[in-house]
C-alpha cells in the first residue's frame, strides 16, 4: 500500500455549499467521533460519514490497483528467473499479489462498490496506484531490488494500516503484511547472493538497480506532510496512523544498515548520520518526478495500464464461464 494514494485522489465536485445535517445525523456523527477517539473498529454495517467511507474506497481500492499493476514488472522476469529455485520464488510472489489484490477489492466492495466500477476506474485513468509500478525493470537485479526496496517501503507503509480503524481493511492488511515481509526477504537473499557470490559485472547490476529505485521508493510514502491535503483528517480519522516524512524517515534509517550488510551505495551524496537527531539525514527528493509520473508521463505509465486493460478484455471468456457455472448450480444450491 501506498501512501500516496492519499494524496492523489481526484478532487470532490462541489458547489461550495455544506449539506444541512439532521439533529439523528449530528447524533451519529458524535457516537462515530467518540469511537474513534476510542480506539474502536468501525465494520462495514455500521454508520459512519460519508467522507470518511469515500476516503476509505479511495484508498482501498487504489491499494488493491497497486497490488495487481505491480504485478507487471515482474511478470516480465519469470521466463528470465536465473535458476529454477528463482521462478518458483518470483511465481509464488506474484500469486501473492493477486491474492492481495483480492483482499483488498472484496473490503472496498463493503463500502458500496462493486469490483466492476473499481476496475473500470482504473482501466478510464479515473483511479491512481503507486506510481513506482511504472518504472522499468532492466535486469534481473531489479526483481531483486524491488523485493528489498519496493517491498520494504510497502510494509513499513502497511504495517500501520493493521490497526486502521476501519475493520475490513485492517484485518485484511494483517495476512497481507505476512506475506510482503517474505516478499522482501526474498529480494535481499537474491541480491546478497548476487553481491557475495556474484561476477563484477552482477555486482554492478545491483548497484546500478539500487541507483535508479532509490528515490521512487521515497516517493512511495507520498509528499511531505507540508504539503498532503489529507493526511490530517486520515490520521484524525485513524485511517492513518503515521505521516507520510515520519515513514520515510524509519524506512531510510532501516535500509542505510542493510545495505552496508549488503555491501551497496545508497545514491544519496548528503545521506549522513546525525547524533543530534538520532536518525540519518538525506538529500532533496524531485517531487517534480513524483507529480510527473503521478500524473501519467512516467517512464512506463502507458505500457502499464494499456497491458492491464488488454488482460481485462481478453479475459471476459472466463468470467462469462464462471457466471454461466455460477447460474447452473444456483437452483442445485437452493434446493439444498
Amino acid at each position: 500500500m501506498y501512501t500516496q494514494a492519499m494524496d492523489t485522489m481526484g478532487k470532490e465536485a462541489s458547489d461550495g455549499n455544506k449539506p444541512v445535517r439532521s439533529a439523528e445525523e449530528m447524533q451519529r456523527q458524535e457516537r462515530f467521533d467518540e469511537r474513534i477517539d476510542a480506539g474502536d473498529f468501525i465494520e462495514a454495517k455500521d454508520w459512519m460519514p460519508e467522507h470518511y467511507r469515500k476516503t476509505l474506497l479511495r484508498q482501498i481500492s487504489q491499494h488493491a490497483h497497486s497490488e495487481i499493476v505491480g504485478m507487471l514488472p515482474e511478470g516480465n522476469w519469470v521466463t528470465r528467473a536465473p535458476t529454477l529455485k528463482r521462478k518458483a520464488i518470483l511465481l509464488a510472489k506474484i500469486q501473492d499479489e493477486g491474492g492481495h489484490g483480492l483482499y483488498l477489492y472484496a473490503a472496498a466492495e463493503t463500502l458500496g462498490q462493486s469490483r466492476d466500477q473499481m476496475l473500470d476506474a482504473l482501466h478510464t485513468g479515473k483511479a491512481k496506484y503507486s506510481s513506482i509500478f511504472n518504472y522499468p525493470t532492466l535486469n534481473w537485479a531489479d526483481i531483486g531490488t524491488i523485493g528489498w526496496l519496493v517491498d520494504g517501503a510497502a510494509i513499513m507503509n502497511q504495517v500501520p494500516i493493521c490497526r486502521c480503524s476501519y475493520a475490513p481493511y485492517a484485518r485484511a492488511m494483517i495476512r497481507i503484511c505476512r506475506e510482503e515481509s517474505f516478499h522482501q526477504r526474498q529480494g535481499y537473499d537474491s541480491l546478497l547472493v548476487m553481491m557475495e557470490k556474484g561476477t563484477e559485472a552482477q555486482k554492478a547490476m545491483v548497484q546500478d538497480a539500487v541507483n535508479r529505485w532509490w528515490w521512487p521508493c521515497l516517493m512511495m510514502f507520498g509528499p511531505p506532510d507540508a504539503e498532503s491535503t489529507h493526511t490530517a483528517q486520515s490520521m484524525r480519522w485513524g485511517i492513518k496512523r503515521i505521516s507520510n516524512d515520519d515513514l520515510r524517515q524509519k524506512f531510510i534509517d532501516a535500509t542505510v544498515q542493510q545495505a552496508q550488510v549488503l555491501g551497496v551505495t545508497l545514491p544519496d551524496p548528503d545521506l549522513k548520520w546525525n547524533e543530534a537527531r538520532g536518525h540519518w539525514d538525506f538529500g532533496a527528493i524531485d517531487w517534480a518526478e513524483f507529480w510527473r509520473v503521478v500524473g501519467g508521463e512516467g517512464p512506463c505509465n502507458r505500457e502499464r495500464l494499456n497491458k492491464r486493460v488488454r488482460a481485462w478484455e481478453e479475459g471476459a471468456w472466463v468470467r462469462e464461464a464462471a457466471l454461466a457455472h455460477a447460474r447452473k448450480q444456483e437452483p442445485t444450491a437452493q434446493a439444498a
